[in-house]
């Protein structure tokens, strides 16, 4: 899987960027390395927080779990 930051240039010198997979995830930085960085932490928190409700909605039903690697 590829992930695609989209990046510009912000404002007192912060570069903005936003995860065009996943757009919701905006995170901003000093560097393009620090905002890589940044975005991936970001991704991680929003995928946990979708797990999370996720598992919820799925509480008392009967389902089963395949893991898929990418």
């Amino acid at each position: 899987m590829t992930i695609t930051a989209i990046i510009e240039q912000g404002e007192n010198g912060w570069l903005v960027g936003q995860l065009k997979e996943f757009p919701a995830v905006i995170d901003q930085g000093k560097t393009v390395e620090e905002l890589k960085q940044n975005l991936m932490q970001g991704l991680e928190f929003y995928l946990e927080v979708q797990r999370e409700q996720t598992t919820q909605e799925y509480e008392g039903r009967t389902y089963t779990q395949e893991l898929l690697v990418a």
